[in-house]
């Protein structure tokens, strides 16, 4: 028996379908530059040094649910909670619509349902609000994710295929919907909040993964968790009056990129892998320094990473659908040859890392 078969998963499962869904309304870069002035209020020199940051970001546009000129009027938590159920319904329910139809699957074919999101709160959870509404079994399994921020997407696709170790056959849909555009804060000046502003865009997107055996679709080999002693508060939000108060540490890119090569030998290592054997690099980029920080460490070049600059670029961070965005660039874009290997890696508030090793079929 393989290192890899010892330590990974008795019985990967495949990712069969991928899907995607973004809001009609578009922010470019030079809608950020003409409202950040207007909208908060700071001097003129940190003014100037926001709309360099703006420039080195690498995010061309994203999307958003509103019209720029209403997601900057502040509201109630009230109003953006209510604007948040909506929408991620919505949102959620084309991409899963999309993705089963790509899988050639309908919703009885699915046995667990993970619904992934951190930027509004729902109760009944998205899931139960597409039973109803898609048709899916009574029995279907349900599990809600929430606090695990932009690390959640990848994290999902791990738990997914550890549900199927135990369902032989089963088919687990992942749905991801993150409206950070609602918990935009014009009156809060800090850092943090300037800095997501600039990174942050709306999205949905769906996976499909399958226990069953002959399913077509890169395998899921192993998944591991890496939580960071004492880095509470280098991500996550604060719930105040006026709703979600982002948290990030402009630490965070220093952090992953001091560990990131350790971690990631360690990882590869204990599944009977090396660096040298990754053909696909499946990042979350957080931000333009965060991902360069990581493919210094790990001695990558741009083009090694190019799906992630591509999604960073075209639709900012989506917080947890952001991993199954560039997921679904290298599936669509990038197919790796048979065998290869592939390393996702996505990161969020705990502060934790997760990590996942994928062969292509």
């Amino acid at each position: 028996m393989t290192t890899s078969a010892r330590n990974g998963y008795a019985s990967p499962c495949a990712i069969v379908a991928t899907a995607t869904a973004v809001p009609s309304h578009v922010i470019s870069r030079d809608d950020v530059k003409y409202y950040l002035g207007r909208v908060f209020d700071i001097p003129e020199r940190r003014l100037e040094a926001m709309m360099s940051i703006v420039d080195n970001a690498q995010v061309h546009q994203r999307h958003v649910i509103f019209p720029i000129e209403y997601t900057v009027e502040p509201r109630s938590l009230e109003k953006t909670n209510q604007e948040y159920a909506e929408h991620a319904i919505a949102l959620g329910q084309r991409a899963a619509e999309d993705c089963l139809k790509r899988a050639g699957m309908t919703p009885q074919d699915i046995d667990l349902i993970i619904t992934v999101s951190c930027t509004g709160f729902m109760i009944p959870s998205l899931d139960a609000h597409l039973i109803n509404l898609m048709g899916f079994r009574s029995d279907v399994r349900r599990m809600p994710f929430t606090e695990l921020g932009c690390a959640a997407g990848a994290m999902a696709l791990g738990r997914a295929t550890d549900y199927l170790q135990s369902h032989v056959e089963g088919n687990a849909l992942i749905i991801a919907v993150e409206l950070p555009s609602l918990t935009f804060q014009r009156k809060d000046i800090s850092q943090a909040n300037l800095i997501s502003s600039i990174l942050f865009g709306d999205g949905a997107a769906a996976v499909i993964v399958s226990g069953k055996s002959g399913a077509p679709g890169p395998r899921i080999l192993a998944s591991e968790t890496y939580t960071f002693p004492d880095s509470l508060n280098a991500m996550g939000f604060d719930l105040k009056d006026s709703g979600f108060h982002i948290l990030l540490s402009k630490d965070v890119p220093e952090m992953i990129g001091a560990r990131i090569e350790s971690l990631v030998d360690g990882f590869l290592s204990r599944h009977g892998q090396t660096r040298e054997a990754i053909r696909g690099w499946i990042l979350h980029p957080g931000g333009s320094r965060l991902l360069s920080n990581v493919e210094e460490a790990l001695k990558l070049s741009k083009c090694d990473t190019q799906p992630s600059w591509d999604v960073l670029g075209k639709v900012g961070n989506l917080s947890s659908a952001t991993i199954l965005f560039i997921l679904q660039e290298w599936l669509e874009k990038r197919p790796l040859k048979k065998d290869d290997y592939a390393l996702a890696a996505a990161f969020g508030p705990g502060f934790s890392a997760e990590f996942l090793l994928l062969q292509w079929t």
